[in-house]
């Protein structure tokens, strides 16, 4: 196997086939939490091991601090997934998934809007690069996901 584009490249298409066999299966208009149970189900199917509702506690001056933030998907403890289902992704989503990458320590996020005609122009792919900076190869709607 040739060396990946990116990190979990295999990972994140095996994710991202999910969540597209579940938005043809329901097509958009549903609440967050329906995709959501969906998509675990087909992870499931895939023999894929994750986690919902997965708690992030913040680290304030020292002390580990329950704030209430829930990471919607972590699968084999590496991306985390969020679910949307908004007219479109905007910064304020980015910045969630990026601040869940960043309290995490984990390396990719998916954020997956379900409320798209074509999912694939609902998917974003985030990581933090080692200056902690965006390193998004695939922000752009009509770049491949794969």
């Amino acid at each position: 196997m040739g060396e990946e584009q990116y990190p979990y490249q295999e990972l994140t298409s095996t994710i991202i086939g999910a969540a597209i066999k579940v938005h043809r299966g329901l097509g958009p208009g549903l609440l967050e939490s329906a995709y959501e149970i969906c998509l675990c189900d087909e992870l499931d199917r895939t023999g894929l091991a994750f986690q919902r509702q997965v708690a992030l506690p913040v680290i304030y001056e020292g002390r580990t601090l329950e704030c209430g933030y829930r990471m919607d998907i972590v699968v084999e403890n590496k991306v985390i997934l969020e679910i949307k289902c908004a007219d479109a992704l905007s910064s304020i989503h980015e910045a969630q998934a990026l601040t869940y990458l960043r309290l995490s320590g984990l390396p990719v996020a998916l954020l997956i809007n379900f409320n798209v005609k074509r999912l694939r122009d609902g998917i974003k792919r985030l990581a933090l690069t080692m200056s902690s900076s965006i390193d998004s190869p695939h922000s752009a709607p009509s770049a491949p996901l794969r």
